[in-house]
C-alpha cells in the first residue's frame, strides 16, 4: 500500500503542475479537468476497494467510493487496464490492450508480466482454484488459459467466438459473457472448449457479473441498459436506464453495483432492487484531444475530439455541450482524437480507426465518412473543397477528393511525425513535424521549408490573424508563437499540464494536444493530463 501511495502522491504532484504566461498572456481553465482518461474494467478486492483501469491513459486507479475520487494506483505505461481480476488469494491481473501484455501483482509486491504479445487482450478473470482466463477482443477474437506463473505461453482454448468481452466464472464454474459482435450473452466450457448461447436480443453487450444470489447481470453499451439475467432460462429484466458508451461493471458483496461510462469518464452506483443510480465519480470531458473553433457574432464555440465523444464547449462560459458519444445507438462516431472546424464543416479523424469523419456543423449530421487512411491526424478543407489529411502513418500530407473520398493523392511525403496542420493565405499550409520538433511550410506544389526547428514535440497549429502560427510544444510543456516569415520564436505559456505517457513499444497512443484561435484572437488549448481545456488571452 505504501508504494501505491507513493505513486499516487507523485502523480498528483505532477498532474497539479500550475501554468505560467509570458508577460502579456493570462491563461485560466475553462473546463475543470477530471479523474480518468477514459474509464474502462472495474473490480473489487476483498476489503472492499474499487478499482478502475483506463486504456488510453495507461493508468489503473483505486477510486474512493465515499469521497467520489480517484488515485493512481498503478502508473503508465504499465497501469494500461482494458479489464482488472482479483484471484482467491487477493493478487489483481490486469490487460494492456494496446500493448498486449497481462500483468499480475499481490500486494504491494513486484509487478510481473504474465503473457505478452497479445494484441488486443481485452476481458480476463480467474477462477474459484485461481486458474486464470483472458480473450482478445476488437483486434482478436481468443480465448486462452493463462500461466498465473508467467513461465507458459498462454493456451488457446476457443477462437471465433463473436467477441467474449468482460466476462465472469459462475457459480457452475462455467465462464459467462457478453458476445460483443452478436448481441449475446454466452457461457464456456472451458474444460471442453464449449460455447452456449444463454440470452440474445442485446443491441452491444460489453460485460457480465454475478451477485452474491446468482443472479448475472449485463451492461448494453449502445442502449445504456443495465440488465438482469436468469442465467438457466435467458430471461431478461432492464434494471436500469443509463447513458449509452458503458463498458463494464463491478458488484461488492453487499450487492451493490457499480457501472462504468467511458463518454462520462466516470461511474456510477446502480440500486439493483429501485434502479436508481448514484454518481460516483464523473467528468465534463473525457480525453480532449485537437480542437476546432467556430465563432459567431464574437461568441467562439470549440469543437471537441474527446475520444469517446464530440463535444462542444461555449468560449465564454466553458459550458459544455454533447453532440454524440461512442456506441450509443444510432450514432455515427469512431473515436475521434483531432478536430478542426471551418464555417460549416466540422471534421473529426481518428488513429485509431484511420477514419476522417465530415460533420454539418450546424445540424450535426455527417455528410461523410471516410475510411482507410494511416493514423490520420488533423485536417483541413481546402480552397477546392478537397480535404488536406496529416497522415502519420504514411509522412504525408494526403489529397482527398471524390466520392467517399476515394481520390487520393499525397501533396508531400517523407515528412517525419505529421500531427497539427493549418492552412495559410495563399494557399500554403504549415504543419507540425512532432518527431523532427519542426514546423514546416508546404506550398501548393509540395515545396517544403522549414520555419522553425529544435523544438520538444510540436503538435497542436493554429494561425492568428496576424499571421503568427500558435503551437503547443507538449515535449517542453508550452505554449509558443512562431513567426513564419523570420522564424523567430516567443512562448505565451510555460508549465502546461499537456503530454499524457502513451503505451509502452512506441505504439501510437498519445492523443494529440489541441489549439485553436477564436475570431477575436483568444486561444484554446486541450489538456490530455488533467482532460481540461485551458483559456489564454492577451491582456
Amino acid at each position: 500500500m505504501k508504494n501505491r501511495l507513493a505513486c499516487a502522491a507523485l502523480i498528483a504532484a505532477v498532474f497539479s503542475t500550475t501554468s505560467a504566461s509570458a508577460e502579456g498572456w493570462e491563461v485560466t481553465k475553462l473546463v475543470p479537468g477530471s479523474a480518468f482518461h477514459g474509464v474502462h474494467g472495474l473490480a473489487i478486492d476483498k476489503a472492499g476497494h474499487l478499482f478502475a483501469g483506463s486504456v488510453a491513459g495507461a493508468m489503473l486507479y483505486e477510486v474512493d467510493i465515499s469521497g467520489g475520487t480517484a488515485k493512481v494506483a498503478i502508473p503508465a505505461p504499465i497501469g494500461m487496464a482494458d479489464d482488472i481480476a482479483f484471484a482467491p488469494d487477493g493478487t489483481m491481473a490486469w490487460t494492456g490492450f494496446l500493448a498486449g501484455d497481462l500483468y499480475a501483482r499481490k500486494g504491494d509486491g513486484p509487478i510481473k508480466k504474465l503473457a505478452s504479445g497479445l494484441p488486443g487482450i481485452n476481458s480476463l478473470a480467474f477462477r474459484k482454484d485461481g486458474r486464470l482466463y483472458a480473450t482478445t477482443v476488437f483486434l482478436g477474437d481468443t480465448l486462452y488459459e493463462i500461466d498465473v506463473e508467467g513461465v507458459k505461453p498462454p493456451r488457446q482454448i476457443m477462437e471465433k467466438m463473436g467477441g467474449l468481452n468482460g466476462f465472469e466464472f459462475g457459480p457452475d464454474d462455467k465462464l459467462y459473457g457478453p458476445l460483443w459482435f452478436k448481441g449475446q450473452v454466452a457461457k464456456v466450457d472451458v474444460d471442453k472448449a464449449e460455447l452456449t448461447v444463454v440470452a440474445d436480443g442485446f443491441k452491444v453487450p460489453a460485460a457480465v457479473n454475478f451477485d452474491s444470489r446468482g443472479n448475472l447481470f449485463v451492461v448494453d453499451t449502445a442502449l445504456g441498459q443495465l440488465v438482469r439475467v436468469d442465467p438457466r432460462s435467458g430471461a431478461k429484466a432492464v434494471v436500469a436506464q443509463l447513458k449509452p458508451s458503458l463498458d463494464n461493471l463491478a458488484i461488492d458483496d453487499k450487492d451493490r453495483i457499480y457501472v462504468s461510462n467511458m463518454a462520462d469518464n466516470g461511474i456510477q452506483e446502480v440500486d439493483p432492487a429501485t434502479g436508481q443510480a448514484k454518481q460516483i465519480i464523473i467528468g465534463k470531458l473525457a480525453l480532449p484531444g485537437g480542437i476546432g473553433v467556430t465563432s459567431d457574432n464574437g461568441k467562439d464555440t470549440i469543437h471537441v475530439a474527446d475520444v469517446f465523444a464530440y463535444r462542444t464547449v461555449d468560449g465564454a462560459t466553458g459550458e459544455v455541450t454533447e453532440k454524440a458519444r461512442m456506441h450509443a445507438d444510432g450514432v455515427t462516431l469512431e473515436y475521434p482524437m483531432s478536430a478542426t472546424a471551418k464555417g460549416n464543416d466540422v471534421i473529426l479523424s481518428s488513429w485509431f480507426t484511420g477514419t476522417v469523419q465530415v460533420i454539418d456543423g450546424k445540424t450535426g449530421a455527417t455528410r461523410d465518412m471516410l475510411h482507410g487512411f494511416k493514423a490520420p491526424h488533423d485536417t483541413i478543407v481546402l480552397a477546392d473543397g478537397s480535404i488536406l489529411v496529416a497522415e502519420l502513418g504514411t509522412k504525408s500530407l494526403v489529397k482527398v477528393s471524390g466520392e467517399h473520398g476515394k481520390d487520393r493523392t499525397a501533396l508531400i511525403g517523407g515528412l517525419d511525425g505529421p500531427v497539427g496542420l493549418v492552412g495559410g493565405p495563399d494557399g500554403e499550409v504549415y504543419v507540425t513535424e512532432a518527431f523532427a520538433g519542426q514546423v514546416s511550410r508546404v506550398d501548393r506544389n509540395g515545396e517544403k521549408t522549414v520555419i522553425a526547428s529544435d523544438l520538444k514535440m510540436p503538435e497542436g497549429l493554429a494561425r492568428g490573424s496576424d499571421g503568427k502560427l500558435i503551437v503547443a510544444e507538449v515535449g517542453a510543456k508550452r505554449l509558443i508563437e512562431i513567426a513564419p516569415e523570420s522564424g523567430k520564436i516567443t512562448e505565451i505559456a510555460g508549465g502546461l499540464p499537456i503530454g499524457l505517457i502513451g503505451a509502452p513499444g512506441g505504439l501510437p497512443t498519445h492523443i494529440p494536444t489541441g489549439v485553436a484561435i477564436g475570431a477575436t484572437g483568444v486561444i484554446y488549448v486541450t489538456s490530455d493530463i488533467e482532460n481540461a481545456i485551458y483559456k489564454v488571452v492577451k491582456k
